[in-house]
């Protein structure tokens, strides 16, 4: 393999090894193709293309590829109802669970804690305790599409608790212990669940986290609740009395049983994930058994190249989908790495310590994470050994050509591979293949079985910067939003093109690659000039003063403000900064990119899953009550807003 730190924005960085790419997920894939008599070609695109021109026959190829099994009657891979009313391998039966725990043998996940207590879950280990805890919940009258809900951290009953559920063929769905009570209410009172799993603290950054009081409050606005199992060997804070009945975990294990799958239909609801619920009422996002394992298992074995025995650590909270690819993982063979508590306390340096002392081949962070690595001037392959690292996964946000470039400068000789997909769809649109060159900047390619496109306001493709639409199904597209007639579901996706998936990020091809210019529903608009965040994010935030940013822009009447909002880095000058931030727009934009005011912040406010808060901050300026524009509990500092309301209103104070 070839790496090049040094390249420019666009060039080739790292090319991969012809010798090895044969033993990849993606050349595996195409050799089963040829031995079912399909010669596709040599490239990935045409093996993308053919996915997309022949998609039932892709997509039934490759459930046998990834050993899915498949009961019921065999007939249409889908039926012929255009979007959103597709529906895949109708009459055809399986489990999700069953694929994820049957026919391996050896570590199936290795747990460290914030102190650095490790802990490691055999195969049988992991599948006597689902089959426990499956049974305890079927003598507690848990069914075919009843709900069973956690408040838990990133920890192997979490693993168990999804993994059970599934097996009876409940509902699962869960939110990180963070998450104030309101924000939790406000998910799970949609879902009227029957059971609740709770662990009663939790560990961040070296403290014990008391929540009993919230938890208390939560259970009281949960009036379906019939069982809680308390989740409490990861903390020192005891669980507490309640009028529903309850039991610690050890007890709800303590009986062997045999594993047993229900079988249940393809599009069987598997799990509910919820929007980030920053504005508005959360959306139940509600996937399939099928769906979700299909895309789940084409991303790790294809886009991932995870294999067999590898270790997979992926840094996300159980309230992120990627916590959800984290457990999938275990459907490919893999070993799946759960850090609980906050990955990179003491340090940034923690993920590459676990990484490089649990040897792990497949390593999943955001892009703010690499940046805040290159900000720190962090070498990890100086500090650790990362000989068994092969790729390093990115995703949340557009990864920066700095990024980029860090990253084969410190990392090592590794396949990058940034990606871009959802909540929404439990996968990806586009992301990586081990068998092609990575260009600075870019990723690399759409992903198998996805016609992803840009499209104009008109509705026409164009290779520019457009609408990301995506014009024929993909399995694991929503089932409904939970409570939906529809409508809501149809006003989120597909109301703008008739027929067609409108994701509300902005993309654009390249000869080199793929770019993601941030969302298009808080797109600036500038006398008729629309421009990208992410673009401005990608010159502002590589600057040595600026820690991150945030711009928005708000339509004031027949005024446009656009401010742009900074965080500096520790130390560095206001004034300094303000200069730097100018020249590097004027310089590597357009002055026509310079925002209205330059706003220093104490911070930048997210939801939990690290997005940041572009809407909400914009309605604050256009008038709104802080209220009214985020839940408190759905943020990751909640204060931190008040200084933005606070800000907005001064601000119309004094508006002419």
């Amino acid at each position: 393999m070839i790496t090049n730190p040094q390249a420019a924005d666009g060039e080739v960085i790292w090319q991969p090894d012809l010798k090895s790419t044969a033993e990849t997920g993606i050349s595996r894939f195409a050799a089963f193709l040829a031995s079912h008599g399909i010669e596709i070609g040599a490239g990935y695109e045409e093996l993308w293309q053919w996915s997309v021109d022949e998609p039932e026959q892709f997509w039934e190829l490759f459930t046998e590829f990834a050993g899915i099994g498949l009961g019921g009657v065999a007939g249409p891979v889908c039926t012929g109802e255009p979007m959103p009313r597709t529906r895949w391998f109708p009459g055809r039966t399986l489990n999700f669970a069953r694929h994820l725990l049957e026919g391996h043998e050896g570590t199936a996940l290795i747990g460290i804690a914030e102190d650095g207590t490790r802990e490691e879950v055999t195969w049988d280990v992991l599948r006597q305790e689902v089959a426990s805890l499956a049974a305890h919940l079927r003598a507690r009258g848990v069914g075919q599409g009843d709900r069973v809900v956690g408040v838990l951290p990133n920890v192997a009953e979490a693993v168990v608790g999804l993994l059970a559920t599934a097996s009876v063929g409940a509902i699962w769905s869960v939110c990180a212990p963070e998450f104030g009570p309101g924000a939790i209410v406000t998910r799970f009172a949609q879902l009227d669940p029957k059971v609740l799993l709770a662990a009663p603290g939790y560990r961040l950054g070296g403290k014990d986290r008391d929540r009993r009081g919230e938890l208390a409050e939560i259970i009281a606005q949960l009036p379906t609740l019939e069982h809680i199992i308390w989740v409490g060997r990861h903390t020192s804070i005891p669980s507490i009395p309640t009028q529903v009945p309850a039991m610690e975990w050890k007890q709800a294990v303590a009986e062997p049983a045999e594993l047993v799958f229900a079988d249940v239909e393809f599009s069987h609801p598997l799990w509910v994930l919820f929007s980030s619920g920053t504005t508005g009422i959360p959306k139940g996002i509600v996937h399939g058994h099928g769906g979700a394992l299909l895309e789940e298992m084409k991303m790790l074995l294809i886009h991932s190249d995870l294999r067999p025995g590898d270790r997979y650590l992926n840094v996300a909270s159980t309230s992120w989908v990627l916590w959800n690819s984290l457990v999938s993982a275990l459907g490919v063979g893999a070993t799946a790495v759960l850090v609980d508590g906050n990955p990179t306390f003491p340090s940034l340096d923690r993920v590459w310590q676990v990484a490089a002392a649990e040897r792990v081949a497949v390593l999943g962070v955001g892009a703010g994470f690499v940046h805040a690595c290159a900000k720190a001037s962090l070498a990890p392959m100086l500090d650790h050994d990362l000989g068994a690292l092969k790729s390093l996964q990115v995703t949340g946000s557009p990864l920066s050509a700095d990024g980029y470039r860090w990253a084969y400068g410190n990392v090592g000789d590794i396949w990058l591979n940034s990606m871009s997909g959802g909540t929404d769809i439990a996968s990806i649109f586009v992301g990586g293949s081990p068998t092609l060159p990575v260009h600075v900047g870019y990723i690399q390619a759409p992903a198998l079985g996805v016609r992803v496109e840009s499209w104009d306001e008109a509705g026409n493709p164009t290779r520019g910067k457009g609408e990301l639409v995506v014009t024929q199904p993909m399995p694991s597209m929503p089932l409904s939003f939970w409570g939906d007639d529809g409508s809501r579901y149809h006003e989120s996706y597909f109301a703008t093109y008739p027929g067609v998936w409108r994701h509300g990020d902005f993309i654009e091809f390249t000869l080199q690659g793929i770019l993601i210019h941030g969302r298009s529903d808080s797109t600036l608009n500038r006398n008729g000039l629309r421009l990208g965040s992410a673009d401005i994010y990608a010159v502002v935030e590589s600057l040595q003063e600026v820690a991150e940013a945030l711009v928005v822009g708000a339509e004031l009447g027949t005024d446009y403000y656009m401010p742009l909002f900074v965080h500096l880095a520790e130390g560095a000058d206001q004034s300094v900064a303000r200069d730097a931030i100018t020249r590097s727009i004027r310089e590597n934009l357009s002055v026509r990119y310079l925002p209205d005011d330059i706003v220093f912040m104490p911070g930048i406010p997210h939801t939990r899953t690290g997005k940041k808060l572009e809407v909400p901050v914009k309605r604050l300026l256009q008038g709104a009550r802080l209220e009214t524009v985020a839940d408190p509990g759905s943020v990751d500092n909640a204060a931190l807003l008040e200084d933005y309301a606070s800000f907005a209103l001064s601000r119309q104070a004094v508006a002419p």
